[in-house]
């Protein structure tokens, strides 16, 4: 695994997934909360995708014909 990648899971996913589960054990409705704030962050992160991305596709990537 890449230092960027690493840097990524320390800063970003490992607290986010901290947070949801907080959210969720604090949360009387059965993890509503915990549901409707992963859901916006799914959203969030795709559409910042097609944003970022505007429909281009990686240039890195090598099209194999026929598959």
């Amino acid at each position: 695994m890449s230092a960027p990648s690493l840097i990524f899971w320390i800063i970003f996913v490992v607290p986010m997934v901290a947070f949801l589960i907080w959210v969720m054990r604090q949360d009387k409705r059965k993890g509503w909360i915990g549901l409707i704030v992963l859901a916006a962050l799914v959203i969030g992160a795709v559409v910042y995708t097609i944003v970022k991305n505007d429909g281009k596709q990686d240039p890195n990537v090598v099209q194999q014909p026929g598959h």
